[in-house]
């Protein structure tokens, strides 16, 4: 039997065994039970001090952290590189030995630079535990295990084994760290993955992924049984990477045509932000399929589990209760 237990940071999903995968799958669904069972605030990180260290905008990881930390009882310093002394010139090892000396336990970090979260657990810079909310285009492991705990939450008989299930990932692959993350987490749990996009936006070395590829979503699409429309990341492209917005649309997009398609149990998905008429029309948005709103919700069980298996100590649960 494999490993559980987390390392001491969360920095790729390449670090998660199957095992520790399903143990913080299975924490954040105890943690949903206890919370939706009236329990709303646990005192589990009582003292303790994480702090969301955000070089880049996003709102939702954001926000996502914030309401997980809090609902386990720990103090939050959120930090924005806006307005801060990082847009006077200040650098990643001075910002994190400042939050550091402010008593930070865990750093939740956004960056634009890929491996900037490796950087900084690599470092010495801080004694903090890192967890990685997005590096650049490499990957964001948090994302990947709500979008896992969403697909077994709608497919319950492939609980700990998601050899069945046939998973789409859709879009602009090549800036993506959604889907590199997700391509390793799925493999992990048994899943088969297929990339589905323009020769244009697959990125170098795809081909050494665990993962099949197709170039013509019609030729797929009724064989998925979840499918992950990815937003086009126009303000990480200095090129044209396809003829125009319409055509990438007729192509590539979840269209109320496409929506009519799938497999009778298939569910869409949806990362956040939608580009609504490009990669996915508001009636696939809006259908009984999506769980792009289950994703949302999910996201901040996921992050208490990832925050309270880092800080909280013994995962299992004792007479319903976290300790």
């Amino acid at each position: 039997m494999q490993e559980k237990g987390m390392n001491r940071h969360l920095l790729s999903t390449k670090d998660l065994t199957p095992a520790t995968i399903i143990e913080i799958l299975d924490t954040a669904r105890e943690l949903g039970r206890i919370t939706d069972g009236g329990m709303k605030k646990l005192p589990t990180l009582r003292g303790r001090t994480v702090v969301n260290l955000f070089f880049e905008d996003s709102t939702r990881t954001r926000l996502s952290f914030e309401a997980a930390a809090k609902r386990l009882s720990a103090d939050v310093i959120n930090f924005s590189a806006k307005g801060s002394s990082v847009s006077k010139g200040e650098g990643l090892k001075d910002t994190a030995q400042t939050l550091e000396a402010m008593g930070a336990d865990l750093i939740v970090l956004r960056h634009g630079a890929s491996g900037a979260a490796q950087r900084l657990a690599d470092s010495g810079w801080v004694d903090a535990a890192i967890v990685n909310a997005g590096d650049g285009t490499h990957e964001h492991p948090t994302q990947a295990l709500l979008d896992a705990y969403t697909i077994r939450s709608h497919f319950p008989e492939c609980a700990n084994d998601f050899s069945a299930l046939n998973i789409g990932i859709v879009g602009d692959i090549l800036h993506s760290r959604v889907a590199r993350s997700n391509v390793f987490l799925l493999k992990a749990l048994g899943a088969k993955v297929t990339l589905i996009a323009p020769p244009t936006l697959l990125p170098i070395g795809f081909e050494s992924w665990p993962v099949n590829v197709s170039y013509h979503l019609d030729s797929v699409l009724g064989s998925l049984d979840a499918i992950m429309m990815l937003r086009i990341q126009s303000e990480r492209m200095s090129e044209l990477f396809f003829p125009s917005e319409r055509e990438y649309a007729r192509d590539f997009g979840l269209g109320n045509l496409r929506l009519k398609e799938l497999k009778a149990r298939a569910i869409i998905m949806h990362p956040g932000p939608m580009n609504r008429g490009m990669e996915i029309s508001a009636a696939s948005a809006d259908s009984p399929r999506s769980v792009i709103l289950d994703q949302v919700s999910n996201g901040i069980l996921i992050r208490m589990a990832v925050l309270y298996l880092l800080l909280g100590g013994n995962p299992v649960p004792v007479e319903g209760v976290l300790v």
